[in-house]
């Protein structure tokens, strides 16, 4: 029996594995004053997700909202090891994908960024492993005995 509830292609913007628990966002966010950069919590008062913590996740977002300081955001999280493990956007952010890139030259840190078809139910998988990997984004059954137990692997 798999361990694998089910694998689904995405589109790399950014090569790279992580693996850590999908936190689904219900709108877009910015990242440069929608997240406290020195906790890696939500705090735009008006997100859907206040309070969320991104820090290891598989951050799944429609997209960026607004300034173009985000890409900076994501590298002091990244600086600080409050950043999200991946990126799976509905929609490609330039200034997030500089904030990866960055993030690799500047600490060796790969954040993978991916492109995802909202379209595949990935919002019924909230709050479940996934490990991105490449084209694939595969998501594990709960209480699985082979199903992956490190929460955040960073730049793998």
């Amino acid at each position: 029996m798999s361990e694998a509830i089910c694998t689904l292609s995405v589109a790399p913007l950014v090569q790279g594995t992580a693996t850590g628990v999908l936190v689904v966002l219900d709108e877009p966010l910015s990242l440069w004053g929608g997240v406290d950069p020195e906790t890696g919590l939500i705090v735009d008062t008006h997100h859907p997700q206040h309070g969320r913590s991104i820090r290891g996740s598989l951050l799944v977002m429609p997209g960026g909202r607004g300034s173009s300081s985000s890409s900076s955001v994501l590298v002091e999280l990244v600086r600080r090891k409050l950043n999200p493990v991946s990126l799976l956007l509905f929609e490609a952010d330039p200034i997030l994908i500089v904030g990866a890139l960055m993030s690799r030259v500047l600490y060796d840190i790969v954040v993978p960024v991916a492109l995802v078809d909202p379209a595949l139910g990935i919002g019924a998988h909230r709050g479940r492993t996934g490990r991105i990997d490449g084209p694939s984004l595969t998501v594990f059954l709960p209480g699985s005995s082979s199903h992956p137990t490190d929460h955040a692997s960073v730049g793998e």
